[in-house]
Parts: structure tokens; sequence; C-alpha cells
């Protein structure tokens, strides 16, 4: 029998998400996203220097950290800095961050410089790591759009847009973008990142203590790609401004000025 959704949500139904665009006054670009209870701020920064292993190959860098605020649960945390070194948790979801954003950027068109993306959890209520994801591309566009718009970089350097959610299983039932109480809950425990288009970038998903079927992971992993082109069009519309901004940039860049008559170049004999 089918157990209800807190706030009756439908199974493939968002928990009601907003954006705020350059929330910080001094980042780069920002972005606060809220997704049900849980709240995340983005911060992206620019640094003209990159790591060792990329320096000198004109190419730049995506890198990304991620950190709770102590009551940001329902139990005080102690922070990490406290501990000397991040948790084992931080530091795969970092990771994962990075390698979600890492994945849709053209390094070339981006230059000898690194983007650092600050994802800090201000409230958690479930699926923490994919909201950072989706507020971290919204984050990174505002603060590419401004070394385009200054002349820094010449090409855009994002190849697509990318977000992420998560998914479930629980009684049987795939669910869609789990909160807290269902994530404890949870038979299997999936998140899914992919581009604007559905391209997949990453898979997560564990059983917990139970196993799932290939027709079981199909089912996730469509309806976490149905998630993620609703969180798309959230993304898109937010960006529209900058977008456009984008857009009016790019296509002055690409204007070809017609070659001028050989009479006008050397003038009257």
């Amino acid at each position: 029998m089918s157990r209800p959704r807190p706030h009756g949500r439908q199974l493939d139904e968002l928990r009601p998400v907003s954006i705020e665009v350059g929330a910080l006054k001094f980042a780069a670009g920002s972005a606060l996203l809220e997704m049900g209870d849980t709240r995340v701020l983005a911060a992206a920064s620019l640094e003209d220097r990159v790591p060792h292993f990329v320096s000198g190959s004109g190419k730049g860098w995506v890198t990304a950290e991620y950190a709770m605020l102590p009551a940001a649960t329902h139990t005080r945390s102690q922070r990490e800095v406290t501990r000397g070194r991040p948790a084992g948790r931080s530091s795969e979801i970092q990771r994962l961050i990075g390698r979600s954003l890492r994945g849709i950027v053209d390094f070339s068109a981006l230059g000898e410089r690194t983007l650092t993306i600050d994802c800090d959890v201000l409230q958690a209520d479930g699926g923490t790591r994919t909201a950072s994801i989706t507020a971290a591309y919204v984050a990174m566009v505002q603060a590419l759009a401004k070394i385009l718009l200054t002349g820094d970089i010449n090409r855009w350097p994002l190849k697509s847009s990318v977000a992420a959610v998560s998914v479930g299983l629980l009684g049987g039932e795939s669910r869609l973008d789990l909160e807290y109480v269902e994530d404890q809950g949870a038979d299997v425990d999936m998140n899914i990142v992919a581009t604007g288009s559905g391209q997949l970038i990453e898979v997560q998903g564990t059983g917990e203590g139970t196993t799932y079927s290939r027709s079981e992971l199909d089912v996730m992993v469509d309806l976490g790609l149905q998630g993620i082109e609703k969180l798309t069009a959230i993304q898109n519309a937010v960006l529209a401004p900058i977008q456009a901004e984008i857009d009016a940039t790019l296509g002055k860049s690409r204007t070809r000025v017609p070659p001028k008559a050989e009479k006008a170049m050397w003038g009257a004999p």
C-alpha cells in the first residue's frame, strides 16, 4: 500500500524550489537555493592561478568545497576547522560537486584561472549534495559572465548546464527529491547528476540493506532526469537576465565586419 509523502507530495514531485541569484555582495557569483526546508548558499571565486598539474597548459580549473553550519541539523555538529581536517563525508561531497561542474567546462576557454565554488549548507532536510550542485551552477554562470563582459575571456566556457536531484525507493515506490524523513527510511538512496539536455554526469545508488533490480534502477534514473529537467527550467528562469547579456556579448564578438572596397582602402588615384 502506498505511503503518503510529507506535505502530500506526489511521487514525481519536487519540493518547492527557489533560487536567489547574487545573494552575496562580494562573491564573483552566488546563489541561495531553497528546496523545501533545505537551504544551500553557493559562492563562486576566481583566481588568476591554477594547480601545478595544469600550469602552463593554457587551461583553467574548477574545484569546490562543502560544509554544513553547526546548527544546520537537529543536533549541533562540531565545526570541521576545530577537528583540524574535513570530515570524510564533506570530502566525498565536495569531490562530487567538483566533478559535476568540471563535466560541463571547456577549460581552454577559461584560460589559466581557477574557479572555486564554496557550498555552505545553512539548513539540512535531505538532498544537500544535490542542492549544492544545482546552486553551484547558478553561481558559476554569474561569475563567468562577469569576466566575459569585461573581456577577460572571449569564449563562453560552459558547454551545458548541470543540476542534480535525489531519488529513492521506499516500500517498492520510486520517489523524487527525498527529504530527511524519507531518506532515513529509504530502501535505496540515489543521487542523479545530469546536464540540461539529459546527459548523465554521475549516478550514485546504494541499497540500504537491500538490493534493487535493473528495472527499478531504470525507473529511478528516469525519475531523476524528470526532476533535473524541472530544475533546469528554474535555473534558466533565474539566469535569464544574465544569459541575455552573455548572448549579446557573444553576438557582438561574432559579428563580422565586411572588408573595405579597394578604392576605399587606397583612396582616389
